[in-house]
């Protein structure tokens, strides 16, 4: 059984590949299966939805991993 996490947070520009000053990666979880793990997406991405510089993603857990090796201050 796979478990999943959401991460993000406020990026630099859309392009979506360097968060901003200041800012650390969140994370929310692990949880259970992808559908738990998709209603926090919803509600974190619904909470910020007029910020277009936020962006949420849900992962895999063992992805995770990968994300804390290639993100600076995660």
């Amino acid at each position: 059984m796979s478990e999943y996490w959401v991460i993000g947070g406020e990026y630099k520009d859309t392009e979506f590949d360097v968060l901003a000053p200041g800012v650390k990666l969140e994370r929310f979880g692990p949880f259970a299966s992808y559908e738990v793990a998709r209603k926090e997406w919803r509600a974190r991405t619904m909470a910020t939805v007029d910020n277009a510089l936020i962006r949420y993603l849900i992962i895999p857990a063992d992805a995770l991993r990968l994300v804390d090796r290639n993100t600076p201050g995660a």
